[in-house]
């Protein structure tokens, strides 16, 4: 979504950088709040996106930033995102599972646990007190080193800048896909993920930059949806992968791997339909 505090008439990208950070700091840190009184992973999964966007706006601000402490505010949005995944994870496998069995079966308690497992040590990291207090910390450090900063850039100029490094970053990786074996799939998460960081700055800086980007934007959400789906099948095998218990506890395992294969195989044809398009 774009900053409705942000247009034109913001000459510094320097003095921009709270318009647009703050609003997601605050989100998060309400969403944190609402996780703590009664998590959902709804609730974390869209926790996960404020940190996700958080994670796409300091990128974009590394340039003029100490590499240093950029690199450490980024790990720790990443960390945040982490731990309110897990559970979203699980509800994910058992989706797919469900897809799979055709609710002819009952799905173990196992993964039942687990999930609420996850669930709880999700809130139990995002209702800490200090996860507030390192977002703040972050909003402000960055905040006030901006502000510090002998040169100034119009925020315009700068927004396109960075938007055409993350596009030429984009396409970097779209190639690299393209020339990829198929069962590469960590290239094609590679893509995924720069697909996203564009797609956030497109949104964040979208009232300032120069030309539209309509086209790219709907290109952006085809990735993010296709190979979506692809990553929803490769995190739900290696979550059964990395945890034997889990995975002896479904009836015909290696029947539920099989199709997993396949699945992923299927998903994979369909996201390299995408690579072929004119980037």
């Amino acid at each position: 979504m774009g900053n409705g505090k942000l247009d034109k008439r913001e000459q510094c990208a320097e003095a921009a950088f709270s318009d647009i950070a703050s609003p997601i700091v605050d989100e998060a840190i309400k969403q944190a709040k609402e996780i703590a009184g009664d998590p959902s992973a709804e609730g974390l999964h869209q926790l996960r996106i404020s940190m996700r966007r958080l994670r796409s706006l300091w990128w974009s601000y590394r340039p003029l930033l100490d590499m240093g402490e950029n690199t450490r505010q980024r790990d720790l949005f990443r960390s945040l995102a982490d731990s309110a995944g897990k559970a979203r994870d699980y509800d994910i496998l058992i989706e797919l599972l469900k897809l799979q069995q055709k609710d002819r079966e009952t799905l173990p308690p196992e993964i039942s646990d687990a999930r609420q497992e996850a669930l709880d040590n999700g809130r139990k990291v995002l209702s800490n007190p200090e996860t507030k207090t390192l977002l703040l910390e972050a909003l402000s450090q960055t905040s006030g080193a901006l502000v510090a900063r002998q040169g100034r850039q119009p925020l315009q100029v700068f927004s396109d800048g960075r938007v055409a490094a993350s596009e030429k970053q984009l396409r970097k990786r779209v190639r690299r896909a393209s020339k990829a074996k198929r069962s590469d799939v960590a290239a094609f998460h590679d893509v995924r993920k720069a697909g996203k960081k564009t797609r956030y700055l497109l949104e964040l800086f979208g009232p300032v930059l120069s030309t539209g980007h309509r086209k790219t934007l709907k290109r952006l959400k085809k990735i993010q949806k296709r190979f979506g789906a692809l990553n929803d099948v490769v995190a739900s095998e290696k979550l059964l992968r990395d945890n034997a218990p889990l995975l002896a506890a479904i009836a015909e395992p290696e029947r539920t791997l099989k199709w997993l294969r396949k699945e992923r195989e299927r998903r994979l044809r369909a996201a390299a339909v995408l690579l072929r398009e004119d980037w």
